[in-house]
């Protein structure tokens, strides 16, 4: 097995991976920006080495950077985690070239599924259903609208290289396509580099089920069932489970062939999900396939028992899998929320800045995958997540409540969270039903705003550990130089009994 990985990662990500390693006994090398030097996934690794500036041009996508601090290091491998360099095809085939094992698929796998018409062509050879919708991209929106007429609005526009929801719009009729077209665009070439678009079929009110796969270097394939990532704002994911309350047994199993079939026709090595849509009438058709690990991953590990990051470097350094289809099974329900730095209030704006004060949940069925601690500065720079919450329980309600009590025990102060937001969408009776389409969100939260009663209880909680902790009086609460929430809260004071 590898002796020293280097993680090409921060945050979060980093950090769960370097507990494996280090459960592996593989030592870890963290690196990082000027925005990071203080990062947990620094303090958590072996060795910490400096790539560059804050901007990640410089620092986390400067792959020959990346590469020249592995080789110093003396690594033998870098995981790339997910976000970044994780899916570029030319970062793969640089490591390799470097004498570098690339924890994930080869660079050509990458690059043909990372071209998402490519990905379709692929996928309709190899018999896997495909939404209807263009096999050819075009950067002419003259283009767009006749294939638009052809499929049949409503359409979503799609960027060719696209991914989190970048340089996606739904659009109901022409004028909503040109004026939708050079936007979308603009932000497929900012966040890609490329700013060729197709069409797809709009499907009403599906759900988003993706299969969680693994193939290793010996031609062996199996998946770990299905996760339902239909929660999201913005076309990107925030709450996710498994299994999926719309799930039967023979769907299950016909989709579950359909992502196997799918990594075999591409080729395909490591981990990686195969996304798909299920209209209410049960259909499912292919959408993408995602060739890296997941943000969404704990939820697979913890119905399965099976550590995919662990499979992940045992595949990378050349062995089996450790399991055959038959030997898989789920126990259990499990939920993932995903806690960002935002501000639901705004819709979802970034919400950088000190965090004055963390408390983690505990307790049975409960994982917190946290990149963050009291004191930690949140930088602007890069993407917002700030943990994943995952509890698992005997079923679907038992997790539900699980969740429930977990994000009610969570407190991070200072800045802003999706905490709130995520407790108001867990309690509703559309979730409780397992009723969760991917128009959840804007159909049953067009507007929200968070209640005062929540932020008192938050102050008041920060305030109380502060006294008890410290012996200090509300009022000369100072914390490494920062004022207190009385400073800052506005109106809100501690009364006397």
């Amino acid at each position: 097995m590898f002796k020293k990985i280097l993680i090409a990662n921060r945050g979060e990500i980093a950090v769960r991976i370097m507990r494996t390693c280090r459960e592996m006994g593989i030592e870890t090398v963290a690196v990082y920006s000027a925005a990071d030097e203080a990062a947990l996934h620094v303090l958590e690794a072996d060795q910490a080495l400096f790539l560059g500036p804050s901007e990640p041009a410089e620092s986390y996508l400067n792959s020959d950077r990346l590469i020249r601090a592995a080789k110093d290091s003396g690594a033998e491998a870098i995981h790339p985690g997910y976000g970044f360099l994780a899916e570029n095809a030319d970062f793969a085939e640089a490591c390799e070239r470097a004498g570098l094992v690339f924890v994930g698929p080869p660079g050509p796998v990458i690059r043909n599924l990372g071209n998402k018409t490519v990905a379709r062509r692929i996928m309709l050879e190899a018999g896997v259903p495909v939404i209807p919708g263009m096999m050819t991209p075009s950067s002419d929106h003259q283009v767009l609208i006749a294939e638009a007429e052809k499929i049949g609005y409503p359409v979503i526009i799609k960027a060719e290289a696209g991914g989190g929801g970048k340089g996606m719009r739904i659009v109901a009729d022409q004028a909503s396509l040109e004026e939708s077209f050079f936007s979308c665009q603009s932000e497929a070439e900012k966040a890609f580099g490329n700013g060729t678009l197709y069409l797809e079929k709009h499907l009403q009110n599906p759900r988003h089920i993706e299969f969680q796969i693994l193939a290793d270097h010996h031609g062996n394939v199996v998946h770990l069932f299905e996760r339902e990532c239909s929660i999201q704002r913005r076309h990107q994911k925030i709450i996710e489970e498994t299994p999926s309350s719309m799930m039967t047994p023979e769907l299950r199993q016909r989709m579950g062939q359909a992502a196997v079939a799918a990594a075999k026709a591409s080729g395909y090595r490591n981990a990686g999900t195969v996304e798909f849509l299920v209209n209410q009438e049960g259909l499912f058709y292919f959408l993408e396939v995602n060739t890296r690990l997941q943000v969404e991953h704990p939820i697979t590990e913890m119905t399965t028992g099976k550590d995919l990051v662990r499979e992940q470097l045992t595949v990378a350094w050349g062995d089996p899998l450790s399991f055959t289809q038959e030997e898989l099974f789920q126990q259990g329900h499990a939920l993932e929320c995903r806690i960002y730095a935002e501000n639901p209030e705004a819709d979802f704006f970034p919400s950088p800045g000190l965090v004055l004060f963390l408390q983690e949940p505990f307790g049975p069925g409960v994982r917190n995958d946290c990149g963050i601690y009291s004191g930690f500065e949140v930088p602007v720079e890069y993407d917002p997540i700030l943990s994943k919450l995952i509890v698992h329980g005997p079923d679907r309600e038992a997790a539900r409540q699980r969740m429930i009590r977990a994000l009610e025990q969570y407190a991070i102060l200072g800045i802003r969270t999706t905490i709130p937001f995520l407790l108001d969408v867990l309690q509703t009776p559309a979730f409780a039903r397992g009723e969760t389409f991917t128009d959840f969100i804007d159909r049953h939260f067009p507007t929200w705003k968070q209640s005062e009663e929540t932020a008192r209880l938050a102050a008041l909680a920060y305030a109380i550990d502060e006294m008890i902790g410290n012996g200090r009086k509300p009022e000369r609460m100072i914390t490494q130089g920062v004022p207190s929430p009385w400073e800052t809260l506005g109106h809100w004071r501690m009364e006397k009994p």
